[in-house]
């Protein structure tokens, strides 16, 4: 008999919050400095940079091929066979030799200018990326064609800006993976001195917050045993799944407001009459900061072996299937310069904070910019508020301001670049935050520590 008091479709959510936010943001927005001004500089600066913005704009066709392509053939982690051979074969045809499978990664590329000049113990040398990967179902719904288009206009408008050597890098599978992470461990940021990327998004943001991730999958083992018969002889292993499950949302209480933990029982047994002798959890942990996450992940094992002595079962517990992917480490002396570009071209690339801290998410760039001075400010291309990973999103990266914003992202990070070639003032300061902010971190030291 059907109950006519049940619901028959999910409560809408609230939009209070996200509307209070709104406010909160417009509120910042309004009072917001937007003015990146250049202390000193050097004196070819001005020249440099309409050089730059020329080489971007002749191969503006190039960059906007590549995001109408791209987008129309989305392609998910390590399977970006298209996309490389796209982005391949353009920079070839510019007259550059392409390494596809760079750094033991088989859908990645590598491409590299050296001036004249160039000599490795005097000149520094700048690498710019390039993501290509999409979503399932939806595409290129985080704009990744777009990035790819900004990574070969930053790289092609950068080249012969100054003395020094200039990497193209095209790191496949940041989407729940960690391309970067295995072309690190490949050599990607050998001789490297400072690294920069864009991501397309609804505001123009010089910085933002990007939290780390782990991944972990945890089985309980327990015993099967026919449920009503004789359950006594059995060991539960979804009971085990259950109260670790029910144990991580009580401790999201204690946690802080910026971490995030995500979770689902993804096996639970086959049949209601048998104890489950199996059951398996998978889990997202996410920090603000390296040492929160690594703490975080430690109280996530205690509670994994809490449950199973509290049910009897056996747990085999499964860190990082794919590499963590440590917080973005924003390097804002590059990023005000970043700031500046963007100004010239009649953009306000807004500083860090004004969105909230919470409204964040995670990239494998963070492993990138914790061995390097990094830069991945936000471009606009999408109406204020539009969420990544939404099919809204998706279309705004095939729209007509996805292509201005990857010319202007391609000028603004080529100009980045030249100045890091031509003025050794900048690179160096950025090089002292940098070291100040906490010098080298690798995952391969951060686990090595604690696990």
């Amino acid at each position: 008999m059907n109950n006519p008091f049940a619901r028959t479709e999910p409560t809408k959510p609230s939009s209070a919050f996200l509307e209070r936010m709104d406010d909160v943001v417009q509120r910042r927005l309004a009072a917001a400095d937007t003015q990146f001004t250049i202390q000193g500089g050097y004196e070819l600066r001005e020249q440099v940079w309409r050089e730059v913005k020329a080489r971007v704009e002749a191969v503006r066709d190039d960059l906007d091929f590549i995001i109408r392509d791209l987008h129309a053939h989305p392609e998910e982690a390590f399977q970006e066979h298209h996309a490389q051979a796209v982005i391949a074969g353009i920079l070839e045809r510019h007259g550059f030799e392409v390494e596809r499978g760079a750094h033991n990664v088989e859908t990645a590329l590598r491409a590299q200018w050296c001036s004249s000049d160039y000599d490795p113990d005097v000149h520094p040398t700048i690498a710019v990326l390039a993501e290509y990967d999409a979503l399932p179902g939806i595409g290129h719904a985080c704009g990744h064609n777009v990035i790819a288009a900004t990574g070969v206009g930053g790289f092609l408008g950068a080249v012969g800006s100054g003395s020094g050597r200039i990497v193209f890098l095209g790191t496949p599978a940041e989407e729940g993976h960690s391309g970067k992470e295995y072309m690190v461990r490949g050599g990607m940021l050998d001789g490297v001195d400072a690294a920069v990327m864009i991501h397309p998004f609804s505001y123009d943001l010089v910085s933002h917050v990007w939290v780390g991730r782990r991944t972990l999958t945890a089985t309980f083992r327990g015993v099967a045993a026919h449920a009503s018969m004789q359950p006594y002889m059995g060991r539960n292993a979804l009971d085990a799944a259950t109260l670790a499950y029910q144990a991580i949302g009580l401790l999201r209480q204690q946690m802080p407001p910026s971490d995030r933990l995500h979770a689902i029982i993804s096996d639970g047994g086959a049949r209601a009459s048998i104890i489950p002798e199996t059951a398996t959890l998978q889990l997202y942990v996410r920090s603000l900061y390296t040492e929160t996450l690594m703490d975080l992940s430690q109280r996530i094992n205690d509670i994994l072996d809490g449950a199973a002595l509290m049910t009897g079962t056996a747990v085999n517990v499964q860190w990082d299937s794919h590499p963590m992917t440590l917080p973005v480490r924003n390097n804002e002396v590059l990023a005000a310069r970043w700031g500046a570009t963007q100004a010239q071209l009649g953009r306000e690339a807004l500083p860090a904070g004004i969105l909230p801290d919470s409204q964040a998410a995670s990239t494998d760039f963070g492993n990138v910019s914790n061995l390097v001075p990094g830069i991945h400010p936000l471009v606009k291309i999408a109406p204020e508020g539009t969420a990544l990973h939404t099919t809204e999103f998706a279309e705004a990266a095939i729209s007509p301001e996805a292509s201005s914003g990857a010319f202007d992202a391609s000028v603004g990070l080529a100009q980045v670049i030249g100045d890091c070639l031509n003025d050794p003032r900048l690179l160096e300061a950025a090089k002292r935050e940098f070291a100040a902010t906490g010098g080298d971190v690798s995952v391969a030291d951060l686990l090595g520590k604690t696990e």
